[in-house]
Order: C-alpha cells, then structure tokens, then sequence
C-alpha cells in the first residue's frame, strides 16, 4: 500500500506540473503570434494640429540657438584664398602649360603678396586645392600598390599599377598613377623679410606611417619615362621620410 500511494503521489506531482507548463506554452505562443503579426504594443499618438505645431515649436527652440552658435563659429573662421597657376605661368607658355611644366630650363619660381584682414590666432592651417582633378576615377584610384608601398623592391608585382607599372622592364617604385602625378609644388611664407615657420610633423594618420607605408622604400626608376607627370624623387631618401 506504501507503494501505491507513492505511485499516486507522483502521478497527481506530474499533473500538476504539466497544468502549470500549459499557461506559460500558452504565453509564449501568444507573444510570438504577437510578434509575427506586427501587433505587438506600442505608443501610437494622434497627430493633433497642436500636438504637432507644438512639437515643430520645441524642436525650433532647441535647434535655433545651436543654428546660430554654429554660424557664428564659421563667420569667425579667416580663410585667405590664392589662386596662381594662371598668374604665375609666364606670358609665353599661357597656352602652352605642360610644355612649361616639362622645361627644366625655366624658372618655376612665383612671389604672391597675400593680405591678412584680420589677426588670426594660432593654430594656422595651410591647404592646396585641385580643380578638374579626377582622383575618384576607377582607374586613377586602382592604379597602385600597397603592398609596394610598404616593402619596397622585395615586392615586384606591379600589375596592379597599369599603366605606370614598369619602365625599360623594371619595376618602378613607387609605381601607378597616383604616384607618377604627384603633386610637387612647395611653398615658403614670410612676414616682411622674417620667416614664418611651417610646422610639417603628424601631417598623416599615425595608422598610415605606422602600417601602411614602410620606412625602408626607396624610389626606383620613377619618371624616367618620356613624359614626366610630377616631382621627381631622390633613390637616396625614403618615400616616406
């Protein structure tokens, strides 16, 4: 009889455990229905002309000053704009500007007097800009190589360099087009016959020195073509300095 009533014990313990498991199946069945039929609760507020007048009121309260901080903040910015490449090409070679750029025998040298308006406060940033230069072209952009860039001649697959891969059969370094049209205009400033200083240190991304152009590559074989694109290079000074 002990035994029977044990058995009945344990049977009436698994009903009641099946009977509470039943509710939360249930829940759950429900709140996936909820979810797969997109009718779960949510705030669905009416859109009332005053609610929303309202709203567009507190949202012009907040955002207008700001509005007028940051105009603020860019009036107050002194930017001085030069444009010399027509001034500075001599009056014989206006129409014949790569032959200028070609002749070695010509002075490239240009003085610009540039009026400061105002006081400008430190720090000065010095940029160059490039109109109709179409660096975002698919070709211009694939036209180089990473892995060169970062060892040097111990990797010679310029492949990806086309059409400025190789030169007489030999690897150019740096090679591609993004390297053979580099930009070589440099530039000096002075106050009256004082020297400004040009601070030219942590002008690239640490991530770029460190990992994307190594130390030890040296130019080779670069603009030794028959039509020069840029600067030339020393072989004796790394591309990256």
């Amino acid at each position: 009889m002990d035994v029977e009533g044990s058995s009945s014990l344990s049977g009436n313990g698994a009903q009641s455990v099946e009977s509470r498991s039943r509710p939360v199946r249930r829940h759950l069945d429900d709140a996936v229905y909820q979810f797969t039929q997109q009718n779960l609760p949510a705030c669905k507020p009416v859109l009332t002309p005053a609610w929303v007048i309202s709203m567009f009121f507190l949202i012009g309260v907040i955002f207008i000053p700001i509005g007028l901080l940051c105009l603020y903040a860019s009036e107050s910015v002194i930017e001085i704009v030069d444009r010399y490449d027509i001034d500075c090409v001599p009056d014989n070679f206006k129409s014949q500007k790569v032959a200028y750029i070609k002749d070695t025998s010509v002075s490239k040298n240009c003085t610009r007097y540039l009026k400061v308006p105002q006081n400008m406060k430190a720090p000065i940033y010095i940029y160059y800009q490039l109109d109709n230069y179409y660096q975002n072209h698919r070709r211009y952009v694939k036209s180089r190589s990473d892995k060169q860039l970062l060892h040097g001649l111990q990797y010679n697959d310029t492949s990806s360099c086309n059409p400025k891969g190789e030169n007489n059969g030999l690897p150019i370094v740096p090679c591609g087009l993004i390297a053979w049209s580099l930009f070589n205009d440099t530039y000096s400033f002075f106050n009256g016959a004082d020297a400004i200083k040009v601070n030219r240190k942590n002008i690239a991304w640490r991530s770029d020195r460190e990992h994307k152009y190594g130390k030890d590559v040296y130019p080779s074989n670069f603009q030794s073509g028959s039509l020069i694109g840029g600067a030339t290079l020393d072989p004796n000074i790394p591309v990256r300095p």
